[in-house]
């Protein structure tokens, strides 16, 4: 991943940080909730290009028929 690719961001006041890594961004979200609890959302702007084949390979788009059967990545 990128560095600052996890945004988190919170929806009741106007906390906001960015995290290169998924555990300290989790971490930090549980953090303000618990301590100020307050609504907090986050987003990942990019994955690396393995994540996202697995993902695609595994039809997790939501469109039934997307998946590919031929991935080694798949497990049926």
């Amino acid at each position: 991943m990128t560095d600052d690719n996890i945004v988190v961001a919170c929806r009741d006041c106007e906390y906001q940080d960015a995290f290169s890594q998924l555990g300290r961004a989790r971490v930090a979200l549980d953090a303000h909730e618990s301590k100020q609890d307050h609504d907090v959302d986050w987003r990942i702007n990019t994955v690396d290009a393995g994540v996202e084949r697995a993902g695609a390979d595994a039809g997790v788009c939501g469109v039934d028929g997307c998946e590919n059967s031929d991935s080694p990545l798949v497990d049926w």
